[in-house]
């Protein structure tokens, strides 16, 4: 079994630093992904409305055996409720898609700046707060001066920015941002959708630890302090993913996977993204 070190939200719970993402999993494939992940030892599983598979994320934290307590459970709200009222009621059929009677961590998934006011969709998400029923609350995919709307204009700071992170999108400002008010950083596309595994810097760091670009690339998140959680439906994989605490990379190492950085993204800039399904 895999010890995970957790991390501490501003509110004082804990999360834990790697996790398991079901971005892009169907929906008929979700619980066995999940279970297989809880299996080998993940007790932190992401999920969203926008990805459709809540209930499925609920099914096998159910049937997993595990304790209530043991599994971290985070959703995100999806684009089409910043509305006050809409996001209540969203937050509402979160519960009862996954079934497992409260969440862990509950996101604004976009801040859609052209769409309607994120401030009052963060005042639905304190009052999910303060619900009892959400133990922490936070955003994804917000800019520094989105943030600072929040902090300048609400109660609670966000727990978590949850944002694309991985060595061709380092992202120091926002991460830099996050650390000064106490906002922890989790990366999503934590190896650039597979484009990294290529890289022969990347590579040859691998080479020399004996381990893939992949466990590398994690292993650099972790110990910049980033929350990550891969996906994957092969049990290998999660395996695979999980295998990143036997290992450290140098400050030298860590430097120079960063100097990769070439502010490519493989998803769309905040700033300008504004669907709504």
């Amino acid at each position: 079994m895999i010890a995970i070190p957790d991390v501490t939200l501003n509110n004082g719970i804990t999360i834990p630093q790697l996790g398991f993402g079901t971005f892009q999993i169907e929906p008929e494939d979700t619980k066995d992904a999940t279970l297989t992940a809880l299996d080998v030892g993940y007790r932190h599983i992401d999920t969203a409305q926008m990805y459709g598979n809540e209930k499925e994320v609920g099914e096998a934290v159910r049937q997993s055996g595990l304790d209530r307590s043991e599994v971290f459970v985070t959703s995100k709200l999806n684009n089409s409720f910043h509305a006050y009222d809409d996001a209540l009621s969203a937050f509402d059929r979160t519960v009862q898609e996954l079934d497992i009677d409260y969440v862990d961590l509950f996101l604004i998934h976009w801040p859609l700046p052209e769409v309607g006011d994120y401030v009052e969709t963060w005042r639905a998400m304190e009052e999910i707060s303060r619900s009892g029923r959400c133990r922490a609350v936070g955003v994804s995919n917000f800019q520094p001066h989105h943030l600072q709307r929040l902090l300048d204009e609400t109660e609670i700071v966000p727990a978590v920015n949850q944002i694309e992170v991985h060595p061709y999108l380092v992202q120091d400002d926002v991460r830099a941002f996050g650390t000064e008010h106490g906002i922890a950083t989790e990366a999503w596309a934590p190896i650039a959708k597979g484009k990294v595994l290529d890289d022969p810097v990347i590579g040859k760091i691998a080479e020399r630890h004996g381990k893939t670009a992949a466990q590398v690339t994690l292993r650099w998140h972790l110990q910049r302090g980033d929350i990550v959680f891969p996906k994957s439906v092969t049990r290998s994989r999660v395996e695979q993913n999980a295998a990143v605490f036997d290992f450290e990379l140098s400050d030298d190492e860590i430097t120079t996977i960063a100097g990769l950085d070439r502010d490519e993204r493989t998803g769309p800039h905040p700033d300008y993204f504004n669907y709504v399904p």
